[in-house]
């Protein structure tokens, strides 16, 4: 399921979303390379990477702002800073039926995107497949590099460019952009915060953390 912050703006009708901003200052451009996909396009492409993970239960995709990104890494993982995606794994009670919820910042993603000279939809389908390998019990903080061939495996399967950890990887250490984080944690693009105890059907900022 994909969810949009009605704090984005949706000037582009029904088929693609524009962002107000991507800060308080700078505009968003109109191209086509900056709109975010359809909430229908973005749906198929999570039901294949889903299927691709071998991830059981429902997962939802709140596409939000860079402040409420900020937010959320704040409450969760004590990092007052925006990121580019955090996850949000559902309770083994539930792990069944739901497997969690994805926070993705669309600004952060479109400055992301523009680094890596390819479009918004591009970059949001890298940041859905990596919080999926999160919810899916994956830890690139504290694997043996297993997180990163199992990315590399489904992001040439799935038609995408360089995945996250291996931008950071390759990076000169003080350029190296932050990982996505779990939420308990929930994690982050390349970053790690708190679980989600509770489902909600709403959002993914309604989740608990665990302790």
């Amino acid at each position: 399921m994909i969810l949009v912050d009605p704090d984005l703006d949706s000037d582009a009708g029904p088929q693609a979303f524009n962002l107000k901003r991507t800060s308080s200052t700078h505009p968003v451009p109109s191209d086509r390379t900056s709109r975010v996909p359809s909430t229908r396009t973005l749906g198929r492409f999570l039901a294949e990477a889903k299927a691709a993970v071998r991830l059981r239960g429902q997962v939802s995709v709140l596409l939000t702002t860079d402040r409420n990104i900020r937010r959320l890494n704040r409450q969760f993982r004590g990092k007052d800073k925006a990121t580019d995606v955090l996850s949000f794994p559902a309770p083994g009670a539930v792990a069944n039926e739901v497997a969690g919820d994805l926070a993705v910042s669309v600004p952060t993603a479109l400055r992301q995107a523009r680094e890596q000279r390819h479009a918004l939809g591009i970059e949001l389908k890298v940041l859905i497949l990596h919080g999926l390998l999160h919810l899916a019990g994956f830890d690139h903080e504290r694997d043996n590099g297993q997180m990163a061939r199992r990315e590399r495996q489904l992001r040439t399967r799935l038609g995408l460019p360089e995945g996250l950890i291996e931008r950071s990887s390759e990076a000169p250490p003080k350029l190296r952009a932050p990982s996505s984080r779990l939420v308990s944690g929930a994690r982050v693009g390349n970053h790690k915060s708190r679980p989600a105890v509770k489902k909600t059907s709403s959002s993914a900022a309604k989740r608990s953390p665990r302790p």
